[in-house]
Protein backbone atom coordinates (compact mmCIF):
# COMPACT_ATOMS: atom_id res chain seq x y z
CA UNK A 1 0.00 0.00 0.00
CA UNK A 2 1.32 3.73 -0.57
CA UNK A 3 1.02 4.62 3.00
CA UNK A 4 3.33 1.75 3.64
CA UNK A 5 5.67 2.36 1.27
CA UNK A 6 5.56 6.11 2.45
CA UNK A 7 6.30 5.21 6.19
CA UNK A 8 8.96 2.46 5.14
CA UNK A 9 10.91 5.27 2.69
CA UNK A 10 10.80 7.96 4.97
CA UNK A 11 14.34 9.12 5.91
CA UNK A 12 15.57 9.10 9.11
CA UNK A 13 16.35 12.62 10.09
CA UNK A 14 20.13 13.73 10.20
CA UNK A 15 20.16 14.28 14.20
CA UNK A 16 18.76 10.78 14.74
CA UNK A 17 20.84 9.50 12.34
CA UNK A 18 24.15 11.06 13.62
CA UNK A 19 23.10 10.42 17.55
CA UNK A 20 22.62 6.58 15.89
CA UNK A 21 26.12 6.84 14.88
CA UNK A 22 28.10 8.38 17.71
CA UNK A 23 26.55 5.64 20.00
CA UNK A 24 27.68 2.69 17.93
CA UNK A 25 30.69 1.54 18.92
CA UNK A 26 30.99 0.74 23.18
CA UNK A 27 32.09 3.89 25.55
CA UNK A 28 33.57 4.56 28.82
CA UNK A 29 30.95 7.16 29.32
CA UNK A 30 28.07 9.01 27.88
CA UNK A 31 27.69 10.34 24.33
CA UNK A 32 25.01 13.19 24.22
CA UNK A 33 22.66 11.72 26.66
CA UNK A 34 19.71 13.22 28.05
CA UNK A 35 21.70 15.38 30.96
CA UNK A 36 22.49 17.29 27.40
CA UNK A 37 20.31 20.31 27.09
CA UNK A 38 18.33 19.31 24.06
CA UNK A 39 19.22 22.12 21.75
CA UNK A 40 23.09 20.63 22.17
CA UNK A 41 22.31 17.24 21.56
CA UNK A 42 22.31 17.37 17.82
CA UNK A 43 25.91 19.13 17.69
CA UNK A 44 27.23 17.02 20.20
CA UNK A 45 26.35 13.49 18.55
CA UNK A 46 27.11 15.51 15.06
CA UNK A 47 30.47 15.85 16.28
CA UNK A 48 30.98 12.50 17.37
CA UNK A 49 29.39 10.71 14.61
CA UNK A 50 32.19 12.68 12.90
CA UNK A 51 34.86 11.23 14.89
CA UNK A 52 33.27 7.72 15.28
CA UNK A 53 33.57 7.91 11.47
CA UNK A 54 36.38 9.22 10.91
CA UNK A 55 38.40 6.57 13.14
CA UNK A 56 36.82 3.90 11.67
CA UNK A 57 38.00 4.36 8.41
CA UNK A 58 41.65 4.59 10.23
CA UNK A 59 41.51 1.27 11.34
CA UNK A 60 38.42 -0.74 11.05
CA UNK A 61 37.60 -3.67 8.02
CA UNK A 62 40.54 -5.03 6.28
CA UNK A 63 41.69 -2.00 3.75
CA UNK A 64 45.09 -1.12 2.94
CA UNK A 65 47.19 2.09 4.00
CA UNK A 66 46.74 3.32 0.95
CA UNK A 67 43.21 2.72 0.87
CA UNK A 68 42.55 4.35 4.14
CA UNK A 69 44.64 7.62 3.66
CA UNK A 70 42.99 8.21 0.39
CA UNK A 71 39.08 7.56 2.07
CA UNK A 72 40.23 10.13 5.06
CA UNK A 73 41.84 12.64 2.46
CA UNK A 74 38.57 12.93 1.01
CA UNK A 75 36.78 12.42 3.82
CA UNK A 76 38.51 15.81 4.87
CA UNK A 77 38.30 17.64 1.58
CA UNK A 78 34.10 16.33 2.31
CA UNK A 79 34.35 18.22 6.14
CA UNK A 80 36.14 22.04 4.21
CA UNK A 81 33.36 21.28 1.83
CA UNK A 82 30.57 21.00 4.33
CA UNK A 83 32.50 23.63 6.59
CA UNK A 84 31.62 26.42 3.06
CA UNK A 85 28.59 25.13 2.09
CA UNK A 86 29.87 23.47 -0.69
CA UNK A 87 28.30 20.09 -2.07
CA UNK A 88 30.50 17.11 -0.67
CA UNK A 89 31.29 13.42 -1.92
CA UNK A 90 28.04 12.41 -0.60
CA UNK A 91 30.30 9.39 0.52
CA UNK A 92 28.86 9.68 4.39
CA UNK A 93 25.40 11.52 3.66
CA UNK A 94 24.44 10.63 7.51
CA UNK A 95 27.61 12.82 8.95
CA UNK A 96 27.90 15.68 6.99
CA UNK A 97 24.03 16.14 6.63
CA UNK A 98 24.42 16.51 10.69
CA UNK A 99 27.58 18.37 10.65
CA UNK A 100 26.68 21.21 8.51
CA UNK A 101 24.19 22.85 10.20
CA UNK A 102 26.13 22.26 13.70
CA UNK A 103 29.22 24.11 12.22
CA UNK A 104 26.94 26.86 10.74
CA UNK A 105 24.41 26.97 14.16
CA UNK A 106 27.31 26.86 16.41
CA UNK A 107 30.31 28.60 14.17
CA UNK A 108 31.94 25.31 15.23
CA UNK A 109 35.81 26.06 14.73
CA UNK A 110 36.59 23.81 11.72
CA UNK A 111 40.37 23.67 12.64
CA UNK A 112 39.28 21.27 15.83
CA UNK A 113 37.55 19.12 13.35
CA UNK A 114 40.32 18.97 11.23
CA UNK A 115 42.92 18.24 13.97
CA UNK A 116 41.19 15.21 14.76
CA UNK A 117 41.88 13.81 10.86
CA UNK A 118 45.49 14.51 10.99
CA UNK A 119 45.60 12.07 14.42
CA UNK A 120 43.64 9.45 12.45
CA UNK A 121 46.00 10.36 9.15
CA UNK A 122 49.17 9.59 11.48
CA UNK A 123 47.63 6.66 12.93
CA UNK A 124 47.53 4.94 10.04
CA UNK A 125 51.06 6.25 8.65
CA UNK A 126 52.43 4.68 11.93
CA UNK A 127 50.62 1.29 11.52
CA UNK A 128 52.21 1.14 8.18
CA UNK A 129 55.44 1.63 9.03
CA UNK A 130 55.38 -0.13 12.07
CA UNK A 131 56.66 3.13 14.03
CA UNK A 132 55.58 4.04 17.55
CA UNK A 133 56.26 6.96 19.78
CA UNK A 134 59.47 7.93 20.85
CA UNK A 135 58.51 9.68 24.06
CA UNK A 136 55.58 10.69 26.12
CA UNK A 137 55.64 14.23 24.63
CA UNK A 138 55.41 12.93 21.11
CA UNK A 139 52.64 10.73 22.28
CA UNK A 140 50.77 13.50 24.06
CA UNK A 141 50.95 15.91 20.49
CA UNK A 142 49.34 13.02 19.43
CA UNK A 143 46.34 13.44 21.90
CA UNK A 144 46.17 17.04 21.28
CA UNK A 145 44.80 16.51 17.86
CA UNK A 146 43.30 12.89 18.62
CA UNK A 147 40.89 13.69 21.66
CA UNK A 148 41.79 17.29 23.26
CA UNK A 149 39.99 19.10 20.06
CA UNK A 150 36.53 16.91 21.17
CA UNK A 151 36.55 18.43 24.48
CA UNK A 152 37.60 22.11 23.47
CA UNK A 153 34.45 21.65 20.67
CA UNK A 154 32.25 20.39 23.64
CA UNK A 155 33.17 23.97 25.48
CA UNK A 156 32.51 26.38 22.49
CA UNK A 157 29.35 24.75 22.61
CA UNK A 158 28.96 25.53 26.20
CA UNK A 159 30.30 29.22 25.90
CA UNK A 160 33.30 28.43 28.00
CA UNK A 161 36.64 29.79 26.46
CA UNK A 162 39.02 30.85 29.35
CA UNK A 163 42.61 29.33 29.10
CA UNK A 164 41.81 27.67 32.66
CA UNK A 165 38.91 25.91 31.51
CA UNK A 166 40.66 24.98 28.38
CA UNK A 167 43.88 23.56 29.68
CA UNK A 168 41.68 21.16 31.99
CA UNK A 169 39.84 19.78 29.37
CA UNK A 170 42.99 18.85 27.69
CA UNK A 171 44.02 17.28 30.81
CA UNK A 172 40.72 15.15 30.89
CA UNK A 173 40.53 14.90 27.30
CA UNK A 174 44.35 13.79 27.49
CA UNK A 175 43.73 11.01 30.38
CA UNK A 176 40.64 9.59 28.84
CA UNK A 177 43.02 8.65 25.53
CA UNK A 178 45.48 7.01 27.68
CA UNK A 179 42.65 5.23 29.68
CA UNK A 180 41.62 4.03 26.24
CA UNK A 181 45.13 2.94 24.99
CA UNK A 182 45.67 1.05 28.26
CA UNK A 183 42.00 -1.02 27.87
CA UNK A 184 43.22 -1.64 24.08
CA UNK A 185 46.58 -3.04 23.85
CA UNK A 186 45.14 -6.76 23.67
CA UNK A 187 43.43 -5.63 20.11
CA UNK A 188 45.89 -2.58 19.24
CA UNK A 189 49.19 -4.60 19.66
CA UNK A 190 48.00 -7.25 17.54
CA UNK A 191 47.26 -4.47 14.70
CA UNK A 192 50.60 -2.97 14.87
CA UNK A 193 49.30 -0.07 16.61
CA UNK A 194 52.03 0.77 19.83
CA UNK A 195 51.32 3.59 22.40
CA UNK A 196 53.67 2.18 25.34
CA UNK A 197 56.31 4.88 24.46
CA UNK A 198 59.76 3.45 23.24
CA UNK A 199 61.50 5.29 26.28
CA UNK A 200 58.98 4.03 28.75
CA UNK A 201 59.72 0.74 27.54
CA UNK A 202 63.24 0.82 27.64
CA UNK A 203 63.18 2.11 30.94
CA UNK A 204 61.39 -1.04 32.38
CA UNK A 205 63.71 -3.17 30.08
CA UNK A 206 60.40 -4.13 27.61
CA UNK A 207 60.47 -4.99 24.27
CA UNK A 208 58.18 -5.22 21.48
CA UNK A 209 57.97 -8.80 21.06
CA UNK A 210 57.48 -8.93 24.96
CA UNK A 211 54.20 -7.41 24.54
CA UNK A 212 53.62 -9.42 21.51
CA UNK A 213 53.76 -12.55 23.05
CA UNK A 214 51.66 -11.57 26.19
CA UNK A 215 53.45 -13.16 29.05
CA UNK A 216 53.10 -10.69 31.82
CA UNK A 217 56.88 -11.05 33.61
CA UNK A 218 57.26 -8.17 36.58
CA UNK A 219 58.73 -5.73 34.17
CA UNK A 220 55.58 -5.75 32.17
CA UNK A 221 53.71 -5.31 35.11
CA UNK A 222 55.50 -2.11 36.44
CA UNK A 223 55.39 -0.56 32.98
CA UNK A 224 51.68 -0.86 32.32
CA UNK A 225 51.25 0.24 36.33
CA UNK A 226 53.50 3.17 35.64
CA UNK A 227 51.28 3.95 32.59
CA UNK A 228 48.04 3.15 34.20
CA UNK A 229 49.26 6.14 36.78
CA UNK A 230 50.54 8.61 34.37
CA UNK A 231 46.68 8.31 32.53
CA UNK A 232 45.26 9.36 36.70
CA UNK A 233 47.88 12.13 36.98
CA UNK A 234 46.65 13.60 33.59
CA UNK A 235 42.65 12.91 35.17
CA UNK A 236 43.91 14.44 38.44
CA UNK A 237 45.16 17.80 36.78
CA UNK A 238 41.70 18.23 34.75
CA UNK A 239 39.30 17.40 37.98
CA UNK A 240 38.39 20.80 38.66
CA UNK A 241 36.63 21.57 35.20
CA UNK A 242 33.19 19.70 36.54
CA UNK A 243 32.82 22.37 39.21
CA UNK A 244 33.45 25.18 35.88
CA UNK A 245 30.38 23.43 33.74
CA UNK A 246 26.70 24.16 34.68
CA UNK A 247 23.84 22.37 35.53
CA UNK A 248 23.37 18.88 33.70
CA UNK A 249 26.54 19.09 31.34
CA UNK A 250 28.68 18.94 34.55
CA UNK A 251 26.72 16.20 35.75
CA UNK A 252 27.85 14.66 32.10
CA UNK A 253 31.34 15.43 32.57
CA UNK A 254 31.16 14.06 35.87
CA UNK A 255 30.06 10.89 34.58
CA UNK A 256 32.84 10.82 31.98
CA UNK A 257 35.65 11.60 34.17
CA UNK A 258 34.33 8.36 36.59
CA UNK A 259 33.37 6.62 33.76
CA UNK A 260 37.04 6.93 32.88
CA UNK A 261 38.55 6.09 36.52
CA UNK A 262 36.75 3.39 37.06
CA UNK A 263 37.92 1.54 33.80
CA UNK A 264 41.42 2.58 34.92
CA UNK A 265 41.09 0.98 38.23
CA UNK A 266 39.84 -2.25 35.78
CA UNK A 267 43.16 -2.15 34.21
CA UNK A 268 45.22 -1.45 37.03
CA UNK A 269 43.44 -4.64 38.79
CA UNK A 270 44.22 -6.75 36.08
CA UNK A 271 47.90 -6.57 36.48
CA UNK A 272 49.28 -6.93 33.07
CA UNK A 273 46.84 -8.86 32.12
CA UNK A 274 45.43 -6.38 29.83
CA UNK A 275 47.75 -7.50 27.19
CA UNK A 276 44.96 -10.22 26.47
CA UNK A 277 42.07 -9.02 27.75
CA UNK A 278 40.36 -5.89 27.00
CA UNK A 279 38.56 -3.95 29.75
CA UNK A 280 34.93 -2.88 29.45
CA UNK A 281 32.69 -1.79 32.08
CA UNK A 282 29.22 -3.04 32.99
CA UNK A 283 26.23 -2.11 34.46
CA UNK A 284 27.80 -3.45 37.64
CA UNK A 285 29.83 -0.63 37.49
CA UNK A 286 27.18 2.33 37.05
CA UNK A 287 25.97 2.50 40.87
CA UNK A 288 29.74 2.91 41.85
CA UNK A 289 30.22 5.40 38.63
CA UNK A 290 27.32 7.62 39.56
CA UNK A 291 28.10 7.44 43.59
CA UNK A 292 31.57 9.14 42.99
CA UNK A 293 30.05 11.64 40.65
CA UNK A 294 27.94 12.55 42.87
CA UNK A 295 30.40 13.11 45.56
CA UNK A 296 33.22 14.64 43.23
Amino acid sequence: MAGDNAIVNTPIPAPLAAQALANSHYENFPVASWLCPAQLRPPIAAIYAFARTADDLADEGTHSPAQRLADLALYRQDLHACAQGQTSSGRWPMVFAALEPAIAQHRLPVALLDALLSAFIQDVEKTRDGAGYATRAELLDYCSRSANPVGRLLLHLYGIDDAQALEHSDAICTALQLINFWQDLSEDLPRGRYYLTDADCQRFGVTRADLLRGVVRPEIQNLLADSAGWARLCMQKGLKLVHTIPGRMGWELRLVVQGGLRTLEHVQALQGANLHTRVTLSVRDAPVVLWRAIFM
